[in-house]
């Protein structure tokens, strides 16, 4: 009979029965709570923000510029994620072990290498923006547009790598509160700077879209001096400084570096670079369908803000449920957390679906795509439960240790379905837009029922118990 394994928030309100293994809904939801308020304050609130500015400017080319672009931005983002756990497990290691100067030395050689891999990143985006835009098959006022606007969010680039490795260091040694006050100075600066160079308000130049890149740059950049300077200067960092300030980075921290990051890049800008494809494929439909794809997508990912901080909660509890074998209670736990992110997800997506245009008008002031956007919306919105349930299951497989599976599931599936899928139907004779729309973004989401598929096997079939961690 399986010893049944009950935690501590478990026993005072819940009878003893099979249901009680894992956390209790409330034990669930105390995580949630912070992880979503995050999530919504530093990631999802100054995306539509900066939309909604962009697209009061008047121009569909102007706002669909601005979707295409972000796109990019955002699958550079994930790669650059990856070098910052880099920075917290090597200096985390040290730190742990009363290694201080070593922590610093890591430190140092992961902000050297995650610079000079940063460096590479912007100077290729400054020189290929227009081939990047020629690829994707968008119009020329786009081009336009497009070219200058990335080449100086290139400079935010490389200001981004380092502050992902800088902000790493510190997580490393444990000192969560100074990055997040840094971001958030960060973020309230960017909205008042984007406010104000994009409409020409509060004594600056008005720039349009290039102010909203230049806002960034300024963001950014301000936030790693500001890391560097708390680094470099404060007195409880002293111990660390010895070895960041001599030598430069070596070729073995390079490749651990490396090491450690290149498995989570890859799962990272898997599902980022899928939606850098679905552009490609929508590309063809013109301006309209570039920015009803945009504000689609903003949407539901809105919408699906709830399943992404659950996503992080499950990592957490089944990472501690595996260190004591508590396998029943992985399972219980992934399915209330299925139920509750489902229930959240539905609502909100419930509402955006009754009331599409309302909510599309707000940054579609001329009602250019307005109409094709609501008719796609509540449709693919029936299909968001296969990204929410093969989020969860992955969430839960990196807390058991097992991340290349992960990787592995996600790379076959986006390069064996979504891609040539996808490509046959944009290159298909339907002449419906709309259908078309939600055929091509349809089959993004069949791809991720089909990791969940995969994802169920492996915890029916029990491999996943034996990767330790």
């Amino acid at each position: 009979m399986v010893e049944k394994r009950v935690t501590p928030d478990t026993t005072a309100n819940e009878p003893s029965n099979p249901n009680n293994y894992g956390d209790t809904y409330a034990t669930i939801l105390r995580f949630f709570i912070p992880e979503f308020i995050t999530a919504f304050l530093l990631y999802s609130a100054p995306l539509w923000l900066d939309a909604y500015f962009v697209s009061q400017l008047q121009s569909t080319a102007t706002y669909a510029t601005l979707g295409a672009s972000n796109n990019l931005i955002h699958f550079i983002t994930k790669i650059a994620e990856a070098f910052s756990i880099s920075a917290i497990v090597l200096s985390g290691q040290h730190n742990g072990r009363g290694e201080y100067e070593e922590a610093g030395r890591a430190a140092r050689d992961v902000i050297g290498v995650t610079g000079v891999l940063g460096f590479l990143t912007a100077f290729a985006l400054y020189v290929g923006a227009p081939y990047i835009y020629e690829w994707h098959g968008v119009a020329p006022e786009i081009i336009e547009q497009g070219v200058p606007f990335l080449r100086l969010r290139a400079i935010s680039v490389l200001f981004m790598f380092l502050y992902f490795a800088v902000v790493g260091f510190l997580r490393g040694i444990k000192n969560t509160r100074v990055p997040m006050k840094i971001f958030v100075a960060g973020l309230l600066v960017f909205m008042v700077l984007d406010y104000g160079l994009i409409f020409g308000k509060l004594g600056m130049p008005k720039m349009g879209l290039q102010g909203s890149a230049l806002a960034s740059v300024i963001q950014y950049g301000g936030m790693v001096l500001v890391a560097l300077g708390y680094i470099f200067l404060h007195p409880k960092n002293e111990r660390y400084r010895t070895k960041m300030l001599s030598g430069v980075f070596s070729l073995d921290y390079a490749r651990r570096v490396f090491h450690l990051s290149w498995p989570v890049a890859i799962d990272k800008a898997l599902m980022a670079g899928a939606y850098v494809w679905l552009l490609k494929m929508i590309c063809p439909m013109g301006t309209c369908g570039i920015a009803t794809y945009s504000v689609v997508k903003d949407m539901e990912r809105f919408a699906f803000l709830p399943a992404a901080a659950f996503a992080h909660v499950i990592t957490l509890l089944a990472s501690n449920s595996h260190g004591r074998s508590d396998w029943d209670g992985i399972k219980h736990n992934i399915r209330r957390i299925t139920i509750l992110a489902s229930g959240m997800v539905f609502v909100l997506l419930t509402l955006f679906s009754l009331w599409p245009k309302q909510v599309i008008q707000i940054f579609d002031p001329k009602g250019d795509f307005t109409d094709l956007a609501a008719q796609v919306f509540p449709l693919l919105s029936v299909l968001v439960f296969f990204d929410l349930l093969q989020l969860i299951l992955s969430g839960a497989l990196r807390g058991t240790g097992n991340v290349k599976t992960v990787m592995m599931v996600r790379l076959a599936v986006c390069l064996g379905y979504f891609v040539p899928v996808s490509y046959l139907i944009a290159q298909s004779s339907i002449e419906n837009h709309a259908l078309k729309f939600f055929l091509i973004y349809g089959s993004f989401y069949i791809g991720n029922a089909l990791m969940s598929l995969v994802y169920i096997r492996t915890f029916r079939r029990g491999t996943w118990k034996n990767v330790s961690i």
